[in-house]
This record gives structure tokens, C-alpha cells and sequence, in this order.
């Protein structure tokens, strides 16, 4: 990044230049300056530890986290050439279900953050759903019961951990998805989350945005654990007076998925984005109305400004994407580096009959099968190393198809074009296959970290940085177009055997596992 000069008022007062996003994800922690026009000025970034204890389970590192949320603060505005006197506002974006309980009175986290892919809660859902089913709780949370979210983490942690319950019960714990443990931490103990994460809790009620205290108590959670509920833009509070965001406002919080959509500015009904990251989160705006699935896709808040309505979406979500190139890198060690596995791709013209369906945390979107596990089908002694890269890059294509088909008959409107962001979507080949199998046009915007964007935006809004929702649109920039190669009959030929491959994951897991 060029380093930048800081401007001064005529009263000698530094310029509030820029907006810093914290987005705290799955694999890294990152931290990213912006300025009024949307750009990037600088960054810094941290991967942190995944930690698999057994098969299934995820988890992670609260207090690695914290460290590196600070380090990369730093490291952004050193970037930068700033320091928080130039900074209008911060906002934060998050992994959204990631779960960490921690004592109030010493800022411990009591076990390790339960990470959103883990699976080890399959039997609290599956009690919950004695009574009402796997959608007793959808018509309240938007949700069915699912692994997925911090609600029956919660539970399993104070059900598990020494201790743990009776000290919730005491008063002494808190609970927050990530979020709240980095604001809680960031400011002088300010316990807050905001609508979009407490959509993912199976906690809220998405209607009047507040805890249903039926379901928490039904969940086996103390409400003195919870999180206040606030609106994604609004002053939360300030930065500790022993940090480097002493006094700096933090006044953005936004799911990472929310948060992506806000920043690609989908603000009206009927727009939509995909992001590719760890996994794959498709959301499509439906305004002030609250839309059920009749396809497998989940109902969420996407965001609400101060006072004003909250906006909803439906949304698809896949557990597994680049999770799988990662796997094929640390795990089977069929990769040296992520942009290796475009590389190997390419060689090949098509992925030889091989199909991989990744369902490492079961299936999520549209199929919600938690007894499914992961399969690579078609398998013949002419497959090499350069068609299980393609199958991993075809896969990611394959599953947000999938979810493409189910939002086109919930929404009972046709997808015309796809907006893209996250990671994944440098890699070419991916994003032309993308094309091609759905049959639209996919559009990548000129600044890919639209989760981080989305973050400044709601924080920025909040303290006047940015005026209004026209001027947020007015900075999306589209940078690169993939138009759809195949005819139809060779996308449903494809799309016809990647279904099959996917029926050969269910019912994996026997009942007694």
C-alpha cells in the first residue's frame, strides 16, 4: 500500500479521514482502512489456529483471536500512516454462529470458541426436536434446529464444561459470537451484538428483534448471558483509553454474510450476492417482508439502521468451499499453496467424471442433512491429481447452483446476474465455471472485500462519514464479467451428475453415531 499524509483542520484538529472495518473471520482476523470513496487505503491481516479435536468438531482460540484483532489494528494503521485521530468511526464484521462463553469479572473464555461448522451439538438439536421437529422453532428464528447455530453451543458449553452452568446461573458468565467478544474486549465492557448476529442464534425473534425468552429457556440458557440487541449502525461505544482506538466510536456491527451484502450495496428487494470464503453464503434481500423458505434456504435479518425498519433475506448457506481447497492443501497435501489448485485445474479440460461433494460438517443449504458425510464419486484409474482440483473448484460452482435454483422458486423471480465476492473469487476458472453452470452472467466488483466494506459502511453511516444508502451505491464498481459458455443441455447434463454424487452422502452416519 502508498502511505498516505494526514490532513488538519484549520483548528489544528486531525481530519476524519477514514473508517477502520475489524472483520474477525473464520481462518484470519483482518483489519482494513477506508476511505470515502470505498477504497482500500491499507490492511493488515493474521490467520489464526483451526483446531479439530475430534471428527466433527471445530474450534478456536478466543484470546489468539484478541491478540491478533489488536495486532492487525496496529499493523493497518502503521499501513496507513494514521492513527485513530484520523479514524471517524470503526466498524466490526464477524463469523456469525462462532460461540465463546467467557467470566465477566476476568475476561476468560471458560472453553474454547465452538466454531460454526461444528457438529458436535447433533444430539441437543435432536432433543429440541422431539417435540415439533427439526422447524420448531423456524416460524419464530427464521431457522430450523441445526448444529449450525450458537444457540445449542451455548447449551452443550454449560453442559460440559466444569462448572460452567452453575456459574451462568450465578451471573458470572457472558456469552457472544465474536462480535460481542472483540467489542466487549475493544471497549470498557460493553456487552452488545447487533440484529444480524442474533438472527443466527436460534435465540431471536426475528419479527421483534429482541430474545424469545421461551426459546432461551426451552435452550437451557441463562438470559443473564446474553448479549444486548442493537441495531447494525449506531454507537455501541468507545475504545479503551489502553488501546491504540482510544476514544475512537465503534459504531458498526454486521454479520460477515450481512455485512458482504451491504458493502456489494444490495439495498433493494430482489438483490442479491454470493460470497466465497471459508464457505459459500448466498443472500438475497426481500425488504420489510419476512420470507419463508419452501426450499431449504434460511431467514435472516440482513441488516436495520438505528431506529429504522430492519431489512431481511433469504439466504443459502454452504458449509464447505474454500475450506475444501484448504483441505486439499494441509490434508491431503495435493496442493502446496491455494492458488496452486487453479493451476492443476486448467490442465485438464473437464473434471474426468469426478465429482467431490465436501459435506465434511454434513450438508447445509438446501438439503439440511446432518447425516451426510463427504464423497468423491466417478472415480476410474484416469483420474489424476489436475481432476480432483477441478472437482474441488467445480463443487464450489455446483452447491451455489443449488442454492440459485431453490432462491429462484422462493422468490418466484429468476436470477439475472450473480455479484461475487470473498476470496475465492480471483481464481478465473472458478468464476467462468460459476457462469456456466448457472447461466448468468457473474459480476465481480473492483473492491472484493465487501465484508469488510459493508462493516465501514454501517459504521460510517452511523457518525455522518457516508450521508446516505445512494451514496454507499454510487461506489460499487464492477471490475470483471464472466458470461455462460455451456448450452443447456450440457449444464443439465452436469447438473444431473453432481445431484447424483450428492444423493451418495445421505444417511452416512448410522443412528447410534
Amino acid at each position: 500500500m502508498t502511505s498516505i499524509s494526514t490532513a488538519h483542520s484549520s483548528s489544528g484538529q486531525t481530519e476524519k479521514k477514514y473508517v477502520l472495518a475489524i472483520d474477525q473471520g473464520t481462518t484470519s482476523t483482518r483489519a482494513v482502512v477506508f476511505d470515502h470513496a470505498g477504497k482500500i487505503v491499507a490492511s493488515g491481516q493474521r490467520e489464526h489456529q483451526q483446531i479439530f479435536p475430534q471428527a466433527g468438531w471445530v474450534e478456536h482460540d478466543p484470546l489468539e483471536i484478541l491478540r491478533n484483532t489488536r495486532e492487525v489494528i496496529g499493523l493497518a494503521l502503521a499501513d496507513a500512516d494514521v492513527n485513530r485521530h484520523s479514524l471517524a468511526a470503526v466498524g466490526i464484521t464477524n463469523q456469525r454462529e462462532t460461540t465463546v462463553v467467557w467470566d465477566r469479572h476476568t475476561g476468560k473464555p471458560v472453553h474454547r470458541a465452538i466454531v460454526w461448522q461444528d457438529t458436535r451439538t447433533q444430539d441437543i438439536c435432536n432433543s429440541l426436536a422431539a417435540e415439533g421437529g427439526m422447524q420448531r422453532y423456524l416460524r419464530r428464528t427464521g431457522l430450523p434446529l441445526a448444529t449450525y447455530f450458537a444457540g445449542p453451543k451455548i447449551r452443550w458449553i454449560l453442559d460440559n464444561v466444569d462448572g460452567a452452568r452453575e456459574r451462568a446461573e450465578a451471573g458470572d458468565l457472558l456469552f457472544g459470537t465474536t462480535d460481542s467478544w472483540l467489542i466487549w474486549n475493544l471497549t470498557d465492557g460493553v456487552h452488545v451484538t447487533d440484529v444480524t448476529n442474533a438472527s443466527r442464534t436460534l435465540l431471536m425473534d426475528i419479527e421483534t428483534l429482541q430474545w424469545d425468552q421461551e426459546i432461551v429457556e426451552e435452550m437451557g440458557v441463562p438470559a443473564s448471558m446474553l448479549p444486548e440487541i442493537r441495531s447494525s449502525s449506531e454507537v455501541y461505544g468507545k475504545g479503551r483509553s489502553d488501546s491504540l482506538l482510544i476514544d475512537t466510536p465503534i459504531t458498526g456491527i454486521l454479520g460477515d454474510q450481512q455485512a458482504a451484502t451491504f458493502g456489494q450495496a444490495c439495498f433493494a428487494p430482489g438483490q442479491g450476492k454470493n460470497t466465497y470464503g471459508t464457505g459459500n453464503f448466498m443472500l438475497m434481500n426481500t425488504g420489510e417482508d419476512i420470507l419463508f423458505s419452501d426450499n431449504g434456504l434460511l431467514t435472516t435479518v440482513a441488516y436495520q439502521l438505528g431506529e429504522q425498519k430492519p431489512a431481511y433475506a433469504l439466504e443459502g448457506s454452504i458449509a464447505v468451499t474454500g475450506s475444501l481447497v484448504q483441505w486439499l492443501r494441509d490434508s491431503l497435501q495435493v496442493i502446496s499453496s491455494a492458488p496452486e489448485v487453479e493451476t492443476k485445474a486448467k490442465r485438464v479440460p473437464d473434471n474426468g467424471g469426478v465429482y467431490i461433494v465436501p459435506a465434511f460438517s454434513g450438508l447445509f443449504a438446501p438439503h439440511w442433512r446432518p447425516d451426510a458425510r463427504g464423497v468423491i464419486a466417478g472415480l476410474t484409474r484416469f483420474a489424476d491429481q489436475n481432476h480432483i482440483c477441478r472437482a474441488a473448484l467445480e463443487s464450489v460452482a455446483y452447491q451455489s447452483a443449488e442454492v440459485v435454483e431453490a432462491m429462484n422458486t422462493d422468490s418466484a423471480t429468476e436470477l439475472t446476474e450473480l455479484k461475487v465476492d470473498g476470496g475465492m473469487v480471483v481464481n478465473e476458472t472458478l468464476m467462468q465455471f460459476q457462469a456456466d453452470i448457472l447461466g448468468v452472467d457473474v459480476v465481480r466488483p473492483s473492491v472484493t472485500e465487501t465484508t469488510a466494506l459493508g462493516a465501514a459502511y454501517a459504521a460510517g453511516l452511523a457518525v455522518g462519514f457516508w450521508s446516505s444508502m445512494e451514496e454507499l451505491t454510487a461506489n460499487w464498481i464492477e471490475e470483471s464479467r464472466w458470461s455462460p459458455q455451456l448450452d443447456q443441455d450440457e449444464r443439465d447434463r452436469r447438473m444431473r451428475r453432481w445431484k447424483k454424487a450428492v444423493s451418495c452422502t445421505f444417511d452416512w452416519l448410522d443412528e447410534d453415531e
